[in-house]
């Protein structure tokens, strides 16, 4: 399945206290440097995976992290899906500074958004026109000098920004940046960027074109109806990595304290048809897999699961829409610590899901929990504890089950033929 990976690197005050990370670009756990040819690329990496794979409070906690930012993606509708409150944007003086440019850093200066600009070793023009932008101003101190550090350090005093110490590799380095007042200090010095890795799990492309197109065509609407989310909800409810990702990004600007999500559809309705858009093109753009991710195995049985909890919740609450729902969702996020490698405890505590739900995938216990047992059981085969959990149950009949799962076979193969037709035409 391959892994995913991020680097960060801290970021200290005077006092060797942790502000901030950068996040880094990386592709393997081992990799110290970068390897990319495209700085957009590399950027939108970083954000899929610091908001969607790892959590972005899991990757910062309450600090901030600093991103690169190019043009392109200063310029696109990427930068809406980062609250301003995460991050600050790095630029560099090297990147094609236009006038469209630098009024889109105007404005999201005013929305909130902070800026450094990085990589400084002198002013020019170009740093004359982005440091009334800045907030932070990241010199590399590694390619001064020491008299052409004192001299710009001299001439950036004039400017309100915070000086950053960038490439900092000895206590020598830091005791002369520390006089000449230095604010913040990043280098090998203090630590190394650290790589985080969790396991691959992309959605593939296929989903994500089909996605886009029934959102944008939900976005053609003058408001989303009813039964353009229940089409989004239904394409999210067969891919379950995508929707632990569609839940963390809900999440993301909450100050770390989840929401109670009980379904897909509520997510799909608190992030916005809007921001959803910008997301799965997003996505799209990072994505590595061509085949639909129904043809993995994990995949696909925790797509059955789902579908199971659904029709044994309706057997019991028939009119309890909400209940059948949250049975899905304890179906598809089932086999995520699986599919991730991360502990379900984990997984629960950064998704803000409600309580029975967090009751059932952690112990298997109330109703919820003893229908997902139930439906392992008929997976190893166990007889003896399929009629025991039946007894318990008490509204469910054997061959009612088997009934039910007829059903989800025959749900499964019309939903793969339909995603075999949406290949070849693709």
């Amino acid at each position: 399945m391959g892994k995913v990976c991020l680097g960060r690197q801290p970021i200290l005050d005077r006092n060797h206290n942790l502000v901030a990370f950068e996040l880094l670009f990386r592709q393997e756990e081992s990799e110290e440097t970068a390897n990319f040819t495209n700085d957009l690329s590399a950027s939108a990496n970083v954000i899929v995976n610091a908001y969607g794979k790892f959590g972005i409070h899991n990757v910062l906690g309450h600090l901030r992290g600093f991103i690169n930012a190019d043009p392109d993606l200063i310029l696109s509708d990427i930068i809406s899906l980062l609250p301003s409150k995460h991050i600050v944007l790095e630029v560099r003086e090297s990147a094609c500074i236009t006038a469209e440019f630098l009024q889109r850093c105007k404005e999201l200066k005013q929305k909130g958004y902070q800026f450094a600009l990085d990589n400084i070793v002198a002013i020019n023009s170009k740093v004359e026109l982005l440091l009334p932008l800045a907030s932070v101003v990241k010199v590399d101190v590694l390619a001064l000098t020491r008299d052409q550090l004192t001299q710009l350090v001299n001439q950036l005093n004039h400017w309100p920004v915070l000086l950053l110490a960038l490439r900092v590799e000895s206590q020598e380095q830091e005791e002369h940046c520390r006089q000449l007042g230095f604010q913040m200090f990043q280098g090998y010095y203090f630590a190394k960027p650290e790589v985080m890795s969790a396991k691959r799990a992309d959605p593939g492309k296929m989903p994500l074109l089909k996605l886009l197109a029934l959102i944008l065509r939900g976005n053609s609407l003058d408001s989303n109806s009813d039964s353009e989310i229940d089409e989004i909800e239904k394409e999210f409810k067969l891919q379950p990595s995508l929707s632990y990702n569609l839940l963390r990004m809900v999440n993301a600007g909450n100050d770390g304290l989840p929401l109670k999500i009980n379904s897909i559809k509520q997510a799909v309705q608190l992030m916005g048809c809007k921001q959803l858009q910008k997301w799965i093109q997003l996505l799209l753009y990072t994505s590595s897999q061509s085949k639909d991710s129904l043809s993995d195995e994990i995949t696909q049985t925790a797509v059955i699961r789902g579908k199971l909890m659904e029709l044994i919740a309706t057997a019991e609450r028939p009119h309890d829409k909400n209940y059948q729902e949250r049975a899905y969702m304890i179906g598809i996020l089932s086999l995520l610590d699986e599919q991730l490698g991360i502990e379900m405890q984990q997984i629960i505590r950064k998704l803000g899901i409600s309580d029975d739900m967090t009751l059932a995938l952690l112990t298997r216990h109330g109703r919820l929990g003893q229908a997902l047992k139930l439906i392992e059981a008929k997976e190893k085969g166990e007889i003896a504890s399929i009629h025991s959990i039946l007894s318990e149950l008490d509204f469910l009949s054997l061959e009612e089950l088997s009934d039910i799962e007829t059903q989800v076979k025959g749900w499964i193969d019309r939903t793969n033929a339909t995603a075999n037709k949406l290949s070849d035409v693709a």
